[in-house]
């Protein structure tokens, strides 16, 4: 089954880039194109796509407001954000608002098509740079915790391997390839990463990580 994909950005040449680049993928499907966040919501609504890529800064309504919106309303669409913005208070709202994943615009056309990929199977995308300033960030407002503190019980060295991976920003796909194990293998550990840890998603999983001591933020950058 295709993926349904819809572009949203106010410059023409981009949109018409991805598009060309989207469509050399066969199991890629373009539903449409938007302008700005009022036709993407409508848009959204009328094609119902599995993913949308949507610029940040846009008319009428930014993408972080549209993304709120759309999210209310389908709540199976996963937004991929491709901005040329790394600052965090654009990355917290888009993550607040919903977003899947945020990839910055200079991401190569590989990158863009496996974020696409990642997202519509259930993970979450960061580029590594936002990724770093977002773990910078989190450090230095809250903190780190001492090891053992807040859950059940400790990551094994596999566990933190990969917890370790996910936070310089490998797909589960990339992860299972350079250990050497299978997807579902993968999968199964940050399943039990994230019950041991008590969260529900990459992103939260590495935050906690990082304050229990398992991953330091050194390693990377």
């Amino acid at each position: 089954m295709k993926i349904r994909i819809l572009i949203v950005d106010d410059h023409p040449m981009l949109r018409s880039g991805m598009r060309s680049l989207l469509e050399m993928e066969k199991d890629f499907d373009i539903v449409g194109e938007a302008t700005d966040g009022e036709e993407a919501i409508r848009l959204a609504q009328e094609t119902k796509p599995d993913v949308i890529i949507m610029d940040i800064v846009m008319p009428k309504l930014n993408g972080i407001q549209a993304a709120k919106v759309i999210r209310q309303a389908l709540p199976t669409t996963a937004i991929l954000f491709l901005t040329a913005f790394s600052d965090m208070n654009y990355i917290l709202g888009l993550l607040e608002a919903g977003a899947c994943g945020c990839l910055l615009k200079d991401a190569t056309g590989d990158e863009i098509v496996g974020a696409i990929r990642a997202v519509r199977s259930g993970e979450s995308v960061l580029d590594p740079v936002v990724s770093r300033k977002l773990l910078e960030r989190v450090i230095k407002n809250e903190g780190k915790n001492s090891p053992g503190s807040g859950h059940s019980s400790v990551l094994t060295a596999r566990e933190t391997e990969i917890l370790q991976l996910a936070a310089r920003g490998l797909s589960n796909k990339d992860i299972a390839a350079q250990l050497y194990v299978s997807l579902r293998t993968v999968k199964a550990h940050l399943t039990s990463i994230f019950d041991k840890l008590g969260c529900g998603s990459r992103t939260d999983a590495i935050i906690r990580g990082l304050k229990a001591g398992y991953i330091t933020l050194e390693e990377n950058i």
